[in-house]
Order: structure tokens, then sequence, then C-alpha cells
């Protein structure tokens, strides 16, 4: 059988480390041409080094795949033109492109400083659209492409210290499901993956309490690479049909999330007023209120 992707090529994000990294190496060994983007900063964006994303290269050259490095920032819009031209001289075409590239600034509500926000939101938000943009006239033109963008739990169910992380990953899901309405009259689909792994984007989550500790030991059992296999098909031609959806990967098991709908509704047709409103809201709709948890909250057993 064929490889899944063979004659592909994909631009992958933040594939320098982790769960980029993971992803690059079975899009490579699935037969797709791969452009390696990492700036090679710290977790919460500082610095730059060419070493994780040439690494990536290297070792997909050395298992006989073809690969490019770019060190370009996703967080300054020019870039992502730069970038899929580089794809477009090097291999000719691109078909895929995988947003995973991030960073954190985890803060307290009240203690986020500005530069924490805007900082977050480049890189994902922006950087996410900016690289999406690029390709989208590509892949309009040739009536085919695959976007697979990286949202998190953190935004889908909550976390403490990331109101940042948490808006940039919701605004991720909002901007994969516009794409993919406007695109999907010329075969393009845009999915979401919201992953669970053990990496350095998680390794700043608090491990104070016992149950903390515990929450984090089931974490680290989830390795970047487990999150590649899902990416890699949903990239490919076989996931034909499949787009505005948001999945999530856990170890060995797959989720698929549901999307905001009305779950209840509440009708007077003499109209409201506040004090109306006191005397039937929460008693009508209370029960149906999304708790306030966490992601550690609502996936609570251990990883299978």
């Amino acid at each position: 059988m064929p490889n899944i992707v063979a004659g592909k090529v994909a631009i992958v994000t933040g594939a320098g480390r982790g769960i980029g990294r993971g992803i690059a190496l079975l899009l490579a060994q699935e037969g797709a041409r791969v452009v390696v983007c990492d700036i090679g900063a710290s977790l919460d964006g500082a610095g730059t080094d060419m070493g994780p994303a040439q690494a990536v290269v290297d070792e997909i050259k050395k298992a006989g795949g073809a690969a490019i490095a770019s060190t370009l920032s996703i967080s300054e819009p020019g870039n992502a033109e730069k970038i899929v031209a580089a794809a477009l001289e090097h291999f000719g075409r691109v078909d895929v492109l995988v947003n995973n590239a991030g960073i954190l600034r985890d803060r307290i509500f009240h203690r986020m400083s500005w530069s924490d926000w805007s900082d977050v939101i480049d890189v994902h938000l922006h950087g996410s659209f900016a690289m999406s943009r690029a390709c989208a006239t590509h892949f309009r033109e040739q009536n085919s492409g695959s976007f697979v963008h990286m949202t998190s739990t953190s935004g889908l169910v909550g976390n403490f210290g990331q109101a940042n992380y948490m808006a940039a990953k919701m605004a991720i899901v909002g901007l994969s499901r516009g794409i993919a309405l406007d695109m999907a009259r010329f075969n393009v689909r845009s999915n979401c993956i919201a992953p669970f792994a053990w990496t350095r984007m998680i390794d700043s989550i608090p491990a104070e309490t016992e149950q903390e500790k515990a929450r984090v030991a089931r974490i680290r059992e989830m390795t970047p690479e487990k999150i590649a296999p899902l990416t890699v098909y949903l990239a490919s031609d076989r996931a034909e049909g499949i787009t505005g959806q948001i999945f999530s990967v856990r170890n060995n098991e797959i989720y698929l999330f549901n999307q905001n709908r009305p779950i209840r509704t509440l009708h007077r047709s003499d109209g409201w007023t506040p004090e109306k409103l006191d005397a039937q809201l929460k008693g009508a709709f209370g029960p149906s209120f999304t708790p306030l948890e966490r992601s550690g909250d609502v996936f609570s057993w251990d990883p299978v």
C-alpha cells in the first residue's frame, strides 16, 4: 500500500521539537516532503536557534525523505508568504499546513501584562492566520488542500493562569471553522486537534498538590509522537469529507468534541425585564450551566 501522503508537500510550524517534530517525521515517513518551521525560541518565545529545525531536517533526510528548514518567525505576517514561497521553490507545490507553533506566558489574570497577552496571540492566532492565508491562494488554485490547527483543552475546557492561551486556542477553533466554511467549495479541509502530550509547552503546569502531581505523572506517559497519526490522516486525501471538526488525542484515545449549539430556551410572550429574568432564569437554565472546570477535572481518568 502506498504511503498515505505520498507526493504531498507539508508545512509544519513549531516542528523543531515535541509534537511538531513528531508530525514532521511521520509526514516524511508517509511520503510527504516537509518544510520544517521553527525559530528555536524558548518556551516563552525568547531567542532564536537554527539547531532544532535543522536537526529534524537532517533526521528526515537520513531516513531517505526530503525536507527543508525555515527559521522565520510566523508572528511577523510577511514571513508566512516567504515560507510558502520556499516550499514552492524547493518542492513545486504546497498541500498541507499544520499550524502547531506556540508559546506560553502563564500568569494569573489580574497580573497578566499586555505583552503576556499580545505575544501569545501573535504567535498562536496571528501566526496561524498568516500561514493559513498564505497557503489558501495555492489551495484554491489547485482545488485541494488540508489545514490542521492545534487547539487545546485549556481553551476548550479551561485552566488556571492561561487566559491569553485559552483565548488564542479558542480563536483558532473559530479560524478553522471559518476556513472550512469558506473553502469547502475548493475541496479544502480545515480541522483542529487538541493534543495531550508531555512537551515543554505543558511542563509549566502547576504541580504543587498531590492531585496536581498525579495529573502530571499521567500526562508524562503521553508522548508527542502519539499526536502524529491523526494529524497525518487528516492531511491525507483519505480524510475526504472531514472538515470543520475538533478532535483530541490522549495517548491511545481519540475524541471528537461537540461544538456550541443552543441547549435550552426560555420564552415569555410578554417580554422580559430584569425582575422577570431574576425570577426564572436560574431555575430554568441553572441545571444546564457549564461547570467552571479545568481540563484536568474533565479528563480525570488515567489515559488509555
